[in-house]
Protein backbone atom coordinates (compact mmCIF):
# COMPACT_ATOMS: atom_id res chain seq x y z
CA UNK A 1 0.00 0.00 0.00
CA UNK A 2 1.38 3.55 -1.25
CA UNK A 3 0.55 6.94 1.20
CA UNK A 4 -0.56 9.68 -1.12
CA UNK A 5 0.39 12.00 1.56
CA UNK A 6 1.84 14.44 0.01
CA UNK A 7 1.70 14.00 -3.59
CA UNK A 8 -1.01 16.35 -4.39
CA UNK A 9 -1.50 18.78 -5.39
CA UNK A 10 1.11 17.50 -8.24
CA UNK A 11 1.98 19.08 -11.29
CA UNK A 12 2.19 17.53 -14.88
CA UNK A 13 3.76 18.70 -17.42
CA UNK A 14 1.77 17.61 -20.66
CA UNK A 15 3.09 18.53 -23.82
CA UNK A 16 3.72 21.84 -22.84
CA UNK A 17 0.70 22.34 -21.16
CA UNK A 18 1.68 23.13 -17.07
CA UNK A 19 -1.22 20.93 -15.26
CA UNK A 20 -1.95 21.00 -11.79
CA UNK A 21 -3.44 17.93 -10.71
CA UNK A 22 -5.30 17.24 -7.19
CA UNK A 23 -7.84 15.03 -5.19
CA UNK A 24 -11.46 16.74 -5.80
CA UNK A 25 -13.26 18.71 -3.29
CA UNK A 26 -17.15 19.45 -3.05
CA UNK A 27 -15.98 23.06 -3.71
CA UNK A 28 -15.18 22.08 -7.26
CA UNK A 29 -18.79 20.45 -8.15
CA UNK A 30 -20.09 23.95 -10.06
CA UNK A 31 -16.34 23.70 -12.25
CA UNK A 32 -16.97 19.61 -12.88
CA UNK A 33 -20.51 20.45 -13.99
CA UNK A 34 -19.16 23.08 -16.04
CA UNK A 35 -16.47 20.57 -17.75
CA UNK A 36 -18.96 17.67 -18.33
CA UNK A 37 -21.46 20.55 -20.33
CA UNK A 38 -18.69 21.56 -22.20
CA UNK A 39 -17.78 17.71 -23.60
CA UNK A 40 -19.42 15.72 -26.68
CA UNK A 41 -22.75 13.81 -24.92
CA UNK A 42 -21.25 10.67 -26.75
CA UNK A 43 -18.26 11.01 -24.46
CA UNK A 44 -20.65 10.62 -21.40
CA UNK A 45 -22.46 7.64 -22.60
CA UNK A 46 -20.19 4.92 -20.44
CA UNK A 47 -20.92 6.85 -17.45
CA UNK A 48 -23.96 4.64 -15.37
CA UNK A 49 -25.11 8.34 -14.18
CA UNK A 50 -25.55 11.69 -16.27
CA UNK A 51 -23.03 13.69 -14.57
CA UNK A 52 -25.16 16.73 -16.43
CA UNK A 53 -27.98 16.37 -14.13
CA UNK A 54 -27.38 18.72 -11.09
CA UNK A 55 -28.87 16.28 -8.52
CA UNK A 56 -26.45 13.66 -10.12
CA UNK A 57 -23.44 16.26 -9.60
CA UNK A 58 -24.52 16.86 -6.35
CA UNK A 59 -24.53 13.20 -4.74
CA UNK A 60 -20.76 12.97 -6.34
CA UNK A 61 -19.79 15.70 -4.39
CA UNK A 62 -21.22 14.68 -1.48
CA UNK A 63 -19.74 10.97 -1.87
CA UNK A 64 -16.39 12.57 -2.43
CA UNK A 65 -17.17 14.87 0.75
CA UNK A 66 -17.62 11.68 3.12
CA UNK A 67 -15.01 9.81 1.24
CA UNK A 68 -17.14 7.24 -0.09
CA UNK A 69 -15.60 8.79 -3.86
CA UNK A 70 -11.87 9.14 -4.43
CA UNK A 71 -11.79 11.79 -7.50
CA UNK A 72 -8.57 13.54 -9.07
CA UNK A 73 -9.29 16.68 -10.92
CA UNK A 74 -6.78 18.60 -12.96
CA UNK A 75 -6.49 22.32 -14.11
CA UNK A 76 -5.06 24.45 -16.58
CA UNK A 77 -5.06 27.70 -14.21
CA UNK A 78 -8.44 28.27 -13.74
CA UNK A 79 -9.84 25.44 -16.75
CA UNK A 80 -11.06 21.99 -15.83
CA UNK A 81 -8.68 20.01 -18.27
CA UNK A 82 -9.67 16.70 -16.59
CA UNK A 83 -11.22 14.36 -14.14
CA UNK A 84 -11.51 10.76 -12.67
CA UNK A 85 -13.49 9.19 -10.50
CA UNK A 86 -12.83 5.42 -8.73
CA UNK A 87 -16.20 4.00 -7.77
CA UNK A 88 -16.11 1.28 -5.22
CA UNK A 89 -19.66 -0.31 -3.94
CA UNK A 90 -18.54 -1.57 -0.33
CA UNK A 91 -22.19 -3.45 0.39
CA UNK A 92 -21.60 -5.10 -2.69
CA UNK A 93 -19.98 -8.68 -3.54
CA UNK A 94 -17.35 -6.64 -5.20
CA UNK A 95 -15.81 -4.62 -2.36
CA UNK A 96 -12.24 -5.12 -3.50
CA UNK A 97 -13.13 -3.96 -7.37
CA UNK A 98 -12.80 -0.18 -8.09
CA UNK A 99 -15.06 1.31 -11.89
CA UNK A 100 -12.33 3.92 -13.24
CA UNK A 101 -13.65 6.49 -15.03
CA UNK A 102 -12.10 9.33 -16.89
CA UNK A 103 -12.96 12.22 -18.41
CA UNK A 104 -10.21 14.50 -20.81
CA UNK A 105 -11.26 18.17 -22.23
CA UNK A 106 -10.95 18.34 -26.25
CA UNK A 107 -8.20 20.61 -25.76
CA UNK A 108 -6.19 18.01 -23.84
CA UNK A 109 -6.58 15.04 -25.76
CA UNK A 110 -4.11 13.14 -27.65
CA UNK A 111 -0.87 14.74 -25.70
CA UNK A 112 -0.63 12.20 -23.25
CA UNK A 113 -2.84 13.33 -20.41
CA UNK A 114 -5.11 10.85 -20.64
CA UNK A 115 -1.92 8.45 -19.32
CA UNK A 116 -1.07 10.27 -16.71
CA UNK A 117 -4.95 10.82 -15.23
CA UNK A 118 -5.06 7.05 -15.69
CA UNK A 119 -1.72 6.43 -13.92
CA UNK A 120 -2.55 8.67 -10.79
CA UNK A 121 -5.85 7.22 -10.28
CA UNK A 122 -4.22 3.98 -10.58
CA UNK A 123 -2.16 5.03 -7.67
CA UNK A 124 -5.54 6.44 -5.76
CA UNK A 125 -6.66 2.64 -6.07
CA UNK A 126 -3.33 1.28 -4.96
CA UNK A 127 -3.68 3.56 -1.76
CA UNK A 128 -7.36 2.11 -1.50
CA UNK A 129 -6.50 -1.48 -1.56
CA UNK A 130 -8.56 -2.17 -4.52
CA UNK A 131 -7.08 -5.64 -6.28
CA UNK A 132 -9.14 -4.72 -9.36
CA UNK A 133 -9.73 -1.89 -11.48
CA UNK A 134 -12.84 -2.29 -14.30
CA UNK A 135 -13.33 1.06 -17.26
CA UNK A 136 -15.95 1.11 -19.48
CA UNK A 137 -16.26 2.65 -22.72
CA UNK A 138 -18.10 2.73 -26.06
CA UNK A 139 -16.08 0.84 -28.90
CA UNK A 140 -15.21 3.75 -30.68
CA UNK A 141 -13.42 5.54 -28.27
CA UNK A 142 -10.17 4.11 -29.98
CA UNK A 143 -8.21 6.46 -28.19
CA UNK A 144 -9.11 5.91 -24.82
CA UNK A 145 -8.93 2.18 -25.39
CA UNK A 146 -5.16 2.02 -26.77
CA UNK A 147 -4.02 3.95 -23.45
CA UNK A 148 -5.83 1.74 -20.84
CA UNK A 149 -4.25 -1.42 -23.05
CA UNK A 150 -0.86 0.43 -22.88
CA UNK A 151 -1.12 0.57 -19.22
CA UNK A 152 -2.29 -3.46 -18.78
CA UNK A 153 -5.84 -3.47 -19.10
CA UNK A 154 -7.55 -6.40 -20.91
CA UNK A 155 -11.16 -5.95 -22.72
CA UNK A 156 -13.25 -8.85 -20.51
CA UNK A 157 -16.61 -8.12 -22.45
CA UNK A 158 -18.76 -6.40 -24.57
CA UNK A 159 -22.38 -5.69 -24.01
CA UNK A 160 -24.08 -4.91 -27.01
CA UNK A 161 -26.80 -1.89 -27.56
CA UNK A 162 -25.93 -1.74 -23.54
CA UNK A 163 -26.06 2.62 -23.41
CA UNK A 164 -29.15 5.05 -25.12
CA UNK A 165 -28.04 8.25 -26.19
CA UNK A 166 -30.43 11.73 -26.63
CA UNK A 167 -31.44 10.86 -29.91
CA UNK A 168 -32.46 6.91 -28.88
CA UNK A 169 -29.27 5.32 -30.64
CA UNK A 170 -27.84 2.47 -28.63
CA UNK A 171 -24.05 2.04 -28.50
CA UNK A 172 -22.10 -1.29 -27.29
CA UNK A 173 -20.31 -0.58 -24.15
CA UNK A 174 -16.71 -2.53 -23.92
CA UNK A 175 -15.83 -3.50 -20.66
CA UNK A 176 -11.82 -3.48 -19.69
CA UNK A 177 -10.15 -4.61 -16.46
CA UNK A 178 -6.64 -5.05 -14.74
CA UNK A 179 -5.67 -6.68 -11.70
CA UNK A 180 -3.75 -3.99 -9.25
CA UNK A 181 -2.05 -6.12 -7.26
CA UNK A 182 -0.21 -7.83 -10.41
CA UNK A 183 0.27 -4.86 -11.98
CA UNK A 184 1.63 -2.93 -9.09
CA UNK A 185 4.36 -6.26 -8.69
CA UNK A 186 5.04 -6.03 -12.15
CA UNK A 187 5.69 -2.18 -12.00
CA UNK A 188 8.11 -2.84 -8.70
CA UNK A 189 9.66 -5.45 -10.73
CA UNK A 190 11.24 -3.34 -13.65
CA UNK A 191 11.72 -0.13 -11.01
CA UNK A 192 8.70 1.38 -12.58
CA UNK A 193 6.67 2.03 -9.16
CA UNK A 194 9.23 4.57 -8.15
CA UNK A 195 8.74 6.60 -12.04
CA UNK A 196 5.10 7.46 -10.20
Amino acid sequence: MTSLNGRYPKPADVDGVDLTIRLMTADDRGAIADFAQALPAHDLLFLSRKITEPKVMNAWAQQVETGELKSLIAFDGSKVAGCSAIVVDPYSWSPHVGELRVLIGEDYRNRGFGRVLVQESFLVAVDNGLEKLTARMTPDQQGAIAVFEDLGFKAEGLLRDHVQDESGDKHDLLVLSIDVLAAQSRMAQYGLDSAF
